[in-house]
């Protein structure tokens, strides 16, 4: 048995324990309590489970459900950025790069390789899973603001022409998911908790 291996993944396992830390601007449905990066990453997976069959093309879902549950680890030194912050963009960022190779570099060569790899490509957001893995990430904010009548839409002042325009990345990895999503949208504006 090699510890120095076992070591390696034991210390990556420890590091992003700190992911539970992180909170996010979003709140848990129906709940006055931020939901942290932890929960959030969870969550995602679970959809993506679920909600597999709607994706446009094909998908390898436990990619998916890779590029979800890891897709935050960077959060732990850069930080959480609320997508609809007007003052930091929401892209990919060069303190993010540094923190997928810190964190991710923790792990045997090998591991540290395929999970960079499996970051970059949820970030380029080009392959099927990598689509269909950011409609999930931005469809969960939307149902959480959704049963929070409003939520951080209305803390931050958001518009409809915004969320529609940051949530419409959900079409290119579901049409169906992103049907149901403009419709959501659509109803909060006659229900008077998104503004247009």
């Amino acid at each position: 048995m090699n510890f120095e291996h076992l070591q390696k993944q034991v210390a990556f396992i420890h590091e992003i324990d700190k992911v539970k830390y992180i909170q996010r601007k979003t709140r848990l449905f129906n709940s006055d309590r931020n939901e942290n990066d932890a929960e959030h990453s969870w969550h995602l997976a679970m959809m993506a489970i679920i909600l597999a069959q709607h994706a446009n093309e094909p998908i390898d879902t436990l990619k998916v459900v890779k590029m979800l549950l890891i897709h935050d680890v960077v959060e732990i030194d850069a930080g959480d950025v609320f997508l609809y912050d007007t003052a930091i963009s929401h892209t990919n960022t060069e303190a993010e790069r540094k923190a997928a190779e810190r964190i991710f570099g923790l792990l045997p060569p090998e591991q540290a390789e395929e999970l960079i790899a499996v970051w970059e490509e949820f970030e380029a957001g080009e392959t099927a899973e990598a689509k269909f893995a950011r409609a999930m990430d931005r469809l969960e904010p939307l149902l959480q603001n959704v049963s929070n009548n409003g939520g951080t839409w209305q803390e931050h002042n958001v518009k409809y022409d915004q969320v529609v325009q940051k949530k419409s990345v959900i079409e290119h990895g579901s049409k169906t998911l992103w049907d149901f999503a403009k419709t959501l949208i659509d109803d909060s504006v006659e229900k008077g908790i998104l503004k247009k």
